[in-house]
């Protein structure tokens, strides 16, 4: 036996990731394992059919080559040109320990990518038949087609100029909350229109009519004041749930109506009038709103299996709303009538979900304190953002709601210096404060303006501020160059962007104003720490130019210490988990959620707004006035609500890296962030494998963090050279020993081991890539079969339980995604293919050997066989590694042509290919991939000479890349990491930027 080093043991077994395990975690023969991308002979059989691989199945082996390959060539390869890299300058920051921890080549930044000049056709009419052009149209908006260069499409030459590319936000969101990915937008709007009424007016002193809180004068008076729900109300909710709950029975097979009831759909400033109907399957939404002129509808459905989280919400301060989550991050937003609400609720409870994690109708508070999440931030094992998305969303805080949109701090006080120091309080602002007294001097005149005010009528309180940190305005505000908002922003503003000066275009400018002005009170949102394309304006809006310096807006101005949007996201993320935001967070979270955002508390912290915002403070249904009733819907809708308060005593203290480094050290600590005690982290030596038969795949259930209670069982699936299977136990918190494995005693034992009998082609070499283990992990899915199938094999058994055929050439990486609803398969017939885990249909019967629910399994109701969904096109040479990422509909594929191409999930659309750069020569190869939990794109690359890593953003930007010293055989992300093992045994970790 020899002996198995396991570097980082928590970093490699958290990162969940089969790709690391590589050739650190064997003896000297391993490598053979990891061979470099399969190159493969195919005998006989298999060359006749080598040229129709990736083409539509034509009964012309040529015909089928010409029409495929031909508009690849021209579309993806002809324009581009790599260039020599540049190397990027050093990043204006300084922190402790903040470089990046890899001693190799420096990362490397390269220029953006420069396609071939365009070739100008003389005629700019497009020479297709009408019939195409809107299919075209769609197609170009989709793929981002340049049309800088002649096409072929079904027989039709196409030439014509470049054309713009417009995007808009998705909908999608990752596990952590993050809106990161633009989609093209089939219908841009240029909004020149309003462009030019803001030119007609800009010069005059009017101004667009405003109906703020205080135009309303006192005759508007709180029509009831009291909680959301009594302490009667939610004893009485829960009571109805227990009783409508049905016994739940193995299977159904009648659909059947549960319940059908009209409704409104939000959708940020919109709502949509429709009919929701649930059956004992299906959850839909019919649009029942006037069709609009660009055909779009909000129909939506989706099994009942696919909800994860039912959350009660109040909508213009009314308990009326519901917000459904989905275990893709999927959610929508739904208004009744307080009546017809917690009726809607209780029914879709009763109806047993079968992945269903959370549905109460316990207040927000007391959610925060079931859920545990305070005392797992003090105790540094989730970041500042992620319990800071947590606190907002269980306050009640939506994406979908534009009126209640997530709040976030303002957390530094340096707009102005070179380099950003985050050692030095004096960079960041006063956590302690409300925005609004953070200066000092502002301190007076908001104490004399709350000391002064009296309503003669007594229906109104006093309050510090007339204006509100977090509303529909301020929101679309910083969110101006991004479309949907770009269009309502437009639409409150009377049809025309608003004046340059008032626009948000520079963050210094924004928060000196911030200072000076007490009366502008405007905290950030989220997309100031992961979303560096809402500083850019992409779309090329005319937003007009400033009054004194004739500057025209275009991109958000940046402080002088980052010197791109991206630098920026990063520079600013890491200073919200800086060591001094750690210690001072729960003093702002005590202002905006906590025990000083009302009464006495409030009142000492400067901290009371206009009583209008405020939850339970004016019930609509007691307003009989619809003159009034409309007066005040409006108000409320604009000016901004208030949170849920979830806390009345003061919010503890996170831990200092110190403290938690005692309690990491006695083992009170069972997944603390290991990336901030890196000098902490040591190798434990485990006798695993042995040199004939080498480990080439370890993989662990991923049962993603998608609620706010996770498990995850300590089971480690093994699979060696000869393909022999183990089902492995860890440990990796012991307090005795720290880390222990148990290895699996089949392994070694020839009469009772288990092998996974493909039978593997014998040209393929078993890697890491070929094989996925279920979220559960009771199946293993593996590729490279003889027969080009796609097998599924019982981890406890080793047998064979499904086998499933749609490609053209064997399978040569497999890929899971963290939701357990989609696999993807890359295959040397140049394709990728997307599988569906979920049952296909309503009178599907179920698995019985996948029902089990005592790990609150998602999906655990799929049938075994794997349903293809699309076909993947646009590579030139074997598939070589594939990643899906189905909260942010991607999936990445990278080929030993040397590209990158992502894709949609749900549509099989091409989005984009992206490059290696500083790669040269006549072979380039894509070895390995990997999406980080924001979207990013990290991938390895081999040419003639060298080989190096990349990291792209969601969005096609580059990142940064770097030299390695060997042959990269693992690649994966933890956190903001990127994390690499080559050749030479070694494994390193660098930021994915900066």
């Amino acid at each position: 036996m020899s002996l198995l080093y396991i570097t980082l043991s928590c970093a490699v077994f958290y990162t969940s990731q089969a790709a690391l395990v590589s050739s650190p975690l064997v003896a000297a023969p391993a490598p053979v394992a990891y061979a470099s991308p399969i190159t493969y002979t195919a005998p006989s059989p298999y060359v006749a059919r080598n040229i129709a691989y990736s083409a539509p199945l034509f009964a012309n082996p040529s015909l089928a080559y010409s029409a495929y390959t031909a508009p690849v060539a021209a579309a993806y390869s002809a324009p581009i040109i790599r260039q020599a890299p540049v190397v990027a300058s050093p990043a204006k920051l300084v922190a402790p320990a903040a470089a990046p921890l890899v001693a190799s080549a420096p990362v490397v930044a390269s220029a953006p990518v420069v396609a071939s000049a365009p070739v100008v056709a003389a005629n700019t009419e497009f020479d297709v038949l009408p019939q195409y052009q809107y299919a075209y149209n769609v197609q170009d908006a989709l793929t981002g087609d340049s049309k800088a260069h002649e096409e072929t499409r079904d027989g039709d030459i196409v030439k014509g100029l470049p054309k713009d590319e417009f995007w808009r936000l998705s909908h999608h969101e990752s596990a952590a909350r993050m809106r990161l990915k633009l989609e093209p937008s089939l219908y841009p709007d240029t909004h020149i229109a309003a462009s030019n009424l803001r030119d007609n007016t800009s010069n005059s002193n009017e101004t667009v009519t405003r109906r703020l809180s205080t135009d309303f004068g006192t005759s508007i008076t709180p029509a009831v004041i009291r909680d959301i729900l009594t302490e009667d109300e939610v004893i009485m909710l829960e009571e109805e749930i227990r009783n409508s709950t049905e016994p739940q029975q193995q299977e159904i097979p009648i659909e059947k109506m549960v319940i059908s009831q009209e409704c409104e759909l939000i959708i940020l400033m919109t709502k949509v009038k429709g009919r929701l109907e649930v059956t004992s399957k299906q959850f839909s939404f019919i649009d029942l709103s006037q069709s609009r002129d660009d055909g779009e509808n909000n129909d939506f459905k989706f099994p009942m299996s696919q909800i994860k989280e039912v959350h009660l919400r109040k909508y213009n301060l009314r308990r009326s709303a519901l917000e459904v989550f989905l275990i893709d991050q999927t959610s929508y937003f739904l208004n009744f009538t307080t009546k017809t609400r917690n009726k809607i609720f209780t029914k879709i409870l009763s109806l047993q979900p079968p992945n269903i994690l959370y549905g109460s109708g316990r207040s927000p508070s007391e959610l925060l304190k079931a859920s545990g999440l305070t005392q797992k931030w003090v105790n540094r094992e989730i970041s500042n953002f992620e319990y800071l998305m947590h606190l907002n969303t269980i306050a009640g805080r939506s994406y979908n709601d534009l009126s209640q949109y997530p709040v976030f701090p303002w957390i530094l006080a340096d707009y102005t210096s070179d380099v950003l120091d985050l050692t030095n309080p004096k960079s960041f602002r006063n956590l302690s404060k409300p925005i609004g007294v953070v200066n000092p001097k502002n301190e007076e005149e908001v104490r004399a303006k709350y000391d002064g005010f009296e309503d003669t009528s007594g229906g109104i309180p006093k309050f510090h501020y007339g204006t509100h940190y977090s509303n529909s305005a301020g929101v679309l505000h910083y969110l101006l160059r991004v479309e949907p908002f770009t269009s309502l922003h437009i639409e409150l503003q009377s049809g025309r962007f608003d004046v340059a000066d008032r626009q948000f275009h520079s963050i210094p400018q924004t928060f000196k104003l911030l200072m000076d002005n007490p009366n502008d009170v405007k905290e950030l949102i989220p997309e100031f720490f992961y979303f560096p394309e809402f500083l850019k304006n992409m779309n090329k809006f005319d937003l007009g130019v400033l009054q004194v310096t004739r500057e025209r807006v275009d991109d958000v101005i940046l402080p002088p210490w980052a010197n791109t949007p991206e630098d920026f996201i990063n520079i600013h993320r890491r200073a919200l988990e800086s060591e001094y935001v750690s210690q001072n967070l729960h003093q702002w979270i005590d202002l905006i959620f906590g025990y000083k955002q009302k009464g006495p508390r409030a009142v000492e912290a400067l901290n009371v707004f206009y009583y209008c915002s405020y939850e339970g403070a004016v019930d609509l249904d007691q307003i009989s006035n619809p003159m009034e009733r409309e007066a005040v819907e409006g108000m409320i809708n604009n000016f901004g609500q208030t949170p849920s308060q979830l806390l009345r005593e003061p919010h503890p203290r996170r831990l200092s890296q110190d403290e938690t480094l005692v309690k990491l050290l006695r083992m009170d600590m069972k997944k603390p962030d290991f990336t901030a005690f890196l000098d902490r982290v040591v190798s434990t030596i485990c006798e695993f494998t042995n040199e004939k038969d080498p480990i080439v795949f370890l993989g662990t259930p991923r049962i993603p963090p998608r609620s706010f209670l996770q498990v995850s069982p300590d089971v480690l699936v093994s699979v060696s050279k000869s393909s022999i299977l183990g089902c492995n136990s860890w440990v990796s918190h012991d307090k005795e020993k720290g880390f222990l494995l148990e290895i699996d005693a089949t392994t070694t034992n020839l009469k009772n081991r288990k092998r996974l009998a493909g039978p593997f082609h014998p040209a393929i070499n078993l890697h890491s890539q070929l094989f996925a283990v279920s979220l559960d992990g009771r199946h293993i899915y593996a590729g490279g079969i003889w027969d080009a199938s796609l097998k599924v094999f019982n981890v406890s058994r080793g047998k064979n339980v499904a086998s499933i055929t749609r490609h053209l050439d064997v399978i040569t990486c497999v890929a899971l995604d963290n939701c357990g609803s989609y696999l993807v398969t890359g295959s040397k017939d140049c394709t990728c293919i997307v599988w569906s885990l979920i049952s296909s249909g309503v009178n599907s019967p179920p698995s019985s050997s996948t029902t089990t629910t005592s790990l609150g399994q998602i999906n655990t109701s799929n049938s075994l066989t794997p349903r293809p969904m699309s076909t993947l096109y646009g590579h030139d040479d074997t598939i070589s590694c594939v990643a899906i990422m189905t909260e942010l509909d991607l999936v990445v594929s990278g080929s030993l042509d040397g590209t990158v191409n992502v894709y949609t999930i749900k549509e099989g659309q091409f989005v984009r290919t992206l490059l290696p750069v500083g790669c040269t020569g006549t072979t380039i190869e894509i070895t390995f991939i990997s999406i980080s939990y924001q979207g990013h794109i990290a991938f390895a690359a081999l040419d003639d000479k060298s080989h190096s890593v990349h990291s792209y953003s969601i969005n096609g930007s580059h990142l940064g890349s770097k030299y390695v010293s060997g042959r990269v055989t693992g690649l994966t992300t933890a956190s903001d990491n990127l994390i690499v093992a080559d050749d030479a045994g070694d494994v390193t970790m660098s930021r994915l930027y900066g």
